[in-house]
């Protein structure tokens, strides 16, 4: 493992998932500087954090900077940037960064791709026909029946994928994709699939083309509502470890799943590197996949990230230089993160409400997503707006201290679930 005590690392991004990696890499001795771009009102706090107004589409800005800087380590955090080609970017201009090329990012940029990719190397996943013609994806949904599901081929922020309990809701689901542009371009081709039944769960592995370490799994909420109903948002609280996620699932899961995609990709000539997120479906002692995604879970690294005893920035170096026996430490117990989004949510939402308490708030760490500073004081920017994360000896108790800590944040325009890790308490 590199041991430079003076890396200067970018992350790129400005979620919770961006705030908990910059956070992790502030704590590590290796990192003598950590900048965030465009980062948030959390990342601007922090002492150990740089905010830098970059924009990640332009990666020409991006490169300067880094050369500026002598950035040596960037980490890309979102999907979108990844899929758009920012690693290839940077990789060609001499930066080292962590996150699959474009090619390698189809994976979760493109579902067809994924499930086409599962077809041909047996992964196994749920049944499914892939429609750039509405009528054809109808028909297919009328000799298959309700419920099963529809999903925007492209990138659509965790939105795209309809649970249609009916035939009618899928048909629905098929015109707002594909006719009425509901998820923009993303939903010019679709996926049509089996409804699995089951438990779901996030499982995370670090990829170096052929070298595949497992990390740890999660279990995230996607409903915006309690007992998990409602629409899909990009998930509304998460804990880690998961029960479902039993050893033997995560052997059969790595044996099953993640290893092929590594070969897979590998013999589809875009060789995989970075951390790929399984979201798994478990029943009856075996794990199917549902989709992979191209980076860490969010809120899922929230929930890791204080889980995490080993050096974030020695462990994503080795993995990047291959390093097949990487031991990673993690405190055994569980942690739990309370997504609080504004009002509205996955829908329109108001946003600059000032948000207070957060200086009171104690027993937990609270990561920043949608929130900016203005005039001194934290506002709100985007849908979810901070994840408040809490460890315990239990869920139950990780859970009670992360609800205590959102008890102490004053934001008139949120909200949050109140029955985060239900599966794991009840």
């Amino acid at each position: 493992m590199s041991s430079s005590s003076d890396a200067s690392v970018l992350v790129i991004g400005s979620g919770g998932r961006e705030h908990a990696l910059a956070w992790k890499f502030g704590a590590s001795p290796s990192c003598s500087q950590v900048y965030v771009a465009p980062g948030n009102a959390g990342t601007a706090q922090e002492p150990q954090l740089t905010n830098v107004a970059l924009d990640p589409s332009d990666h020409k800005k991006v490169i300067d900077f880094c050369k500026e800087k002598q950035v040596s380590f960037v980490v890309v955090g979102p999907e979108q940037p990844l899929v758009d080609g920012l690693v290839d970017s940077l990789t060609s201009a001499g930066v080292t960064a962590f996150g699959p090329t474009a090619n390698a990012a189809q994976l979760e940029g493109s579902k067809a791709f994924m499930k086409n990719l599962c077809k041909k190397y047996n992964i196994p996943t749920a049944e499914y026909n892939v429609f750039d013609s509405p009528e054809e994806a109808k028909a297919y949904i009328r000799a298959h029946g309700a419920p099963i599901v529809v999903k925007t081929s492209g990138l659509a922020a965790g939105k795209g994928v309809i649970v249609a309990m009916t035939n009618e809701e899928a048909f629905k689901a098929v015109d707002d994709m594909m006719i009425h542009s509901t998820f923009g371009s993303a939903g010019t081709k679709v996926v049509v699939e089996e409804f699995l039944t089951g438990e779901e769960a996030s499982f995370f592995a670090l990829i170096d083309g052929a070298t595949c370490i497992p990390l740890v799994g999660a279990q995230d909420h996607k409903a915006v509502g309690e007992g998990d109903t409602g629409p899909n948002t990009g998930g509304m609280g998460s804990y880690s470890p998961a029960p479902v996620l039993t050893q033997d699932i995560i052997d059969q899961a790595m044996k099953d799943i993640i290893v092929p995609t590594a070969e897979g990709m590998i013999s589809e000539g875009c060789p995989f590197r970075g951390v790929l997120f399984a979201g798994l479906m478990i029943k009856d002692g075996k794990a199917k996949l549902l989709e992979h995604n191209v980076r860490f879970g969010d809120p899922e690294c929230q929930s890791l990230m204080v889980r995490m005893k080993s050096d974030l920035f020695e462990t994503l170096d080795a993995a990047l230089k291959g390093v097949s026996d990487i031991d990673l430490e993690w405190d055994p117990n569980p942690s739990l993160t309370v997504v609080i989004a504004a009002k509205g949510y996955p829908g329109s939402y108001a946003k600059g409400s000032v948000i207070e308490g957060l200086d009171a708030v104690t027993g937990a760490k609270v990561f920043h997503a949608g929130t900016a500073l203005k005039d001194g004081k934290v506002v709100s920017t985007g849908g979810r707006v901070l994840g408040v994360t809490a460890t315990g000896s239990t869920v139950a108790e990780a859970q009670h201290k992360a609800y205590a800590a959102v008890d102490q944040i004053h934001y008139e325009d949120g909200f949050c679930r109140r029955d985060i890790g239900w599966r794991a308490v009840s």
